[in-house]
């Protein structure tokens, strides 16, 4: 806004200055800048929405995944003389121009987890000349969560061509806990209102008929033969390494989910998030996952397992802690980048069943 009033002094200086020696042409010129100065300031004024508002967007998006903005500026009597339109998810403002239509439309991917704040969308009309300038902004979008995407478990060495049944060692591994969960009796555990998809043998019929509320019972016993996958966020190598073992523990989830079930355990956490083949408490590991940051101790684990363990650190000397290290069920460690031995790989990290030597990187996670 300081060009109006710069270039409003050198008119009056002009034309003071052609009144004063009798030269036209600087009053001439005075003149042209008062006027420059009138219109650009009338144009800017008349472009100026009055209104300008975001359409709500999702509060939650995997990364990666186009976000649906739609922005609308309402109120303006004249198509702006230019400036640009900036909103938080937009990765470099926007030029406007006098064909702009009061309405813009995009889908930008969101990369890197974690929670945004969604700060107002702002909008600056001015001339080219800079001469006058106005900002208006619309309201505060609220915050989106950001959750670390989903990628194929692949065979060591495979490359990103890879076939997925590569993941053999993965599945092995949750095999063997399902054996291990078939060959011990499940106990009742108390009760908890049905789940939709749960077999009739579960509904404990006598409860239903004093309440009128569908209940079924509670198992316990396999909770430590499933497959547990440790989110270790401790001394991360970078934000980038441990952003790839946050998605690389999310990947294995959802790959041993499809298996028959796992549990996820995330450093801070005192119990084990239990995910099921329906991915019933998958939302809330997810969101869990999305908000990992980086700890000073590794995760504690109480009890011991007989299910596979994946240990999945976001630094590449990270091992398992001496309590996991004497216990007879397969053991992996999953860590950022890729090696030669690895036992597969997934979301830019590499797993090795616990013991194996350790080779150099051939490169480090992107």
């Amino acid at each position: 806004m300081a060009g109006a009033p710069i270039a409003a002094a050198l008119g009056t200086a002009l034309l003071l200055a052609g009144g004063g020696f009798g030269t036209a042409s600087l009053s001439v010129a005075g003149v042209g800048l008062w006027a420059l100065v009138a219109g650009s300031v009338a144009w800017v004024e008349l472009a100026r929405p009055r209104r300008l508002q975001r359409a709500p967007g999702p509060s939650r998006i995997v990364e990666g995944e186009p976000y649906p903005l739609e922005i609308r500026a309402s109120g303006a009597a004249l198509p702006p003389p230019g400036g640009k339109l900036d909103d938080p998810v937009l990765e470099r403002p926007v030029a406007i121009g006098p064909r702009w239509r009061g309405r813009h439309h995009a889908r930008p991917r969101l990369l890197g987890r974690g929670r945004r704040a969604l700060g107002p969308t702002t909008l600056e009309v001015g001339d080219p000349l800079g001469i006058w300038r106005r900002r208006l902004e619309g309201p505060a979008g609220g915050e989106l969560l950001v959750l670390p995407r989903i990628e194929p478990v692949l065979a060591g060495g495979s490359g990103a061509g890879g076939s997925r049944r590569g993941a053999s060692a993965v599945d092995d591994a949750a095999a063997a806990s399902r054996s291990d969960l078939r060959a011990i009796e499940l106990e009742v555990d108390g009760l908890r209102p049905y789940r939709e998809g749960m077999p009739a043998s579960r509904i404990h019929w006598p409860a239903v008929a004093r309440t009128g509320e569908l209940v079924e019972r509670r198992l316990t016993a396999g909770s430590d033969t499933a497959p547990l996958v440790v989110c270790d966020a401790s001394r991360p190598d970078s934000a980038e390494a441990l952003d790839a073992a946050v998605r690389a523990a999310a990947s294995l989830c959802v790959h041993l989910a499809a298996l028959g079930g796992c549990s996820l355990l995330i450093g801070g956490s005192r119990r084990p998030f239990e995910i099921d083949a329906d991915l019933h408490s998958w939302p809330q590991a997810h969101a869990r996952l999305a908000l990992v940051e980086p700890a000073s101790a590794q995760p504690l684990i109480s009890g011991l397992r007989s299910g596979a363990i994946f240990w999945v650190a976001g630094r590449s000397a990270a091992r398992l802690p001496e309590a996991l290290r004497a216990t007879p069920s397969p053991r992996y460690v999953v860590v950022p980048g890729a090696f030669a031995d690895a036992t597969f790989t997934v979301a830019g990290c590499s797993g090795r069943r616990s013991g194996a030597r350790r080779r150099t990187p051939r490169r480090a996670a992107a």
